[in-house]
């Protein structure tokens, strides 16, 4: 006998996304695994996204549609979807992107493979690895120091346990970073596993929030790696932590080298701001 699928709840938050979310549901409607929710919160739209969703909704009665009484901004909206959901696996899905037939399944294998594990985060190619996707890691942080793009995801990327999830406090509503925040809490709470990619289209078009600095980007970052190397709860020893910031920090010295060395002076006084991470 067939043991019981675990109910994945998919999460999609939407705003003014009338253009593309019909393409959305339909994609997760679509898929090969069907023990699934999926629960779309609108955050205050003022156009017909939410007329969409609903006739999608009374369709199928795996769609559930909420409404927020007023806009709570992309983040706290991904905590608001989360508080909906009553599956053992959290899987958010972007309104304007399209998700693959076989996602759903592929995700759900690796989780329930490596019963351990919290999250999942999609990678296409992790070059510190030699063996077969999905790749179990006990200790993700630590990974992490040792592999800068680890946590690079969006989370549209990932899959991960409700209870995980809701132990963290889910998303802090930092702007930007949110994402590698998030990833950096989870890796110190539990064991992830790597799922070979891709599995949807990320959509591009204009009314995306992508256009930022990409150095004022990669200050943010170093802060947040700087503050998890000092945080007790990263699983680390005082002598490895240290090691850790030290290779980060001739990291930095090299980039900033090389930027002088290839003449690329705006590039490195731009960064100029990034120095300051060499004296914690």
């Amino acid at each position: 006998m067939k043991a019981e699928q675990p109910l994945v709840s998919v999460l999609m938050t939407a705003y003014n996304r009338e253009a593309y979310i019909a393409e959305a549901i339909e994609s997760v409607l679509a898929s090969i695994y069907d023990h699934f929710e999926l629960i779309i919160v609108d955050d205050g739209s003022k156009d017909s996204t939410v007329v969409i969703a609903r006739d999608y909704a009374a369709k199928d009665n795996r769609v559930r549609v909420f409404v927020n009484e007023k806009n709570l901004g992309d983040y706290h909206n991904r905590n608001k979807a989360a508080s909906y959901a009553r599956g053992k696996y959290l899987k958010y899905w972007d309104s304007d992107d399209v998700l693959y037939p076989h996602a759903l399944s592929v995700m759900v294998a690796a989780m329930e493979k490596f019963p351990m594990a919290g999250f999942g985060l999609v990678k296409a190619h992790m070059p510190i690895f030699n063996q077969p996707y999905p790749v179990f890691v006990e200790h993700p942080f630590r990974l992490l120091c040792q592999e800068n793009s680890l946590f690079n995801n969006s989370p549209g990327s990932a899959i991960m346990k409700r209870e995980l999830f809701e132990s963290i406090g889910g998303f802090s509503g930092k702007r930007y970073i949110g994402d590698n925040e998030f990833w950096i809490k989870c890796s110190m709470h539990a064991p992830m596993v790597i799922i070979a990619g891709y599995l949807g289209w990320d959509r591009t078009h204009a009314n995306q929030e992508r256009n930022f600095d990409p150095v004022k980007y990669e200050d943010l970052r170093q802060s947040l790696y700087f503050e998890a190397l000092e945080n007790p709860a990263n699983g680390l020893g005082p002598a490895e932590a240290r090691a850790f910031k030290q290779r980060r920090k001739a990291s930095l010295v090299k980039n900033a080298l090389a930027d002088l060395r290839h003449l690329r002076w705006q590039t490195f006084f731009k960064k100029r701001l990034l120095i300051k991470y060499l004296f914690k």
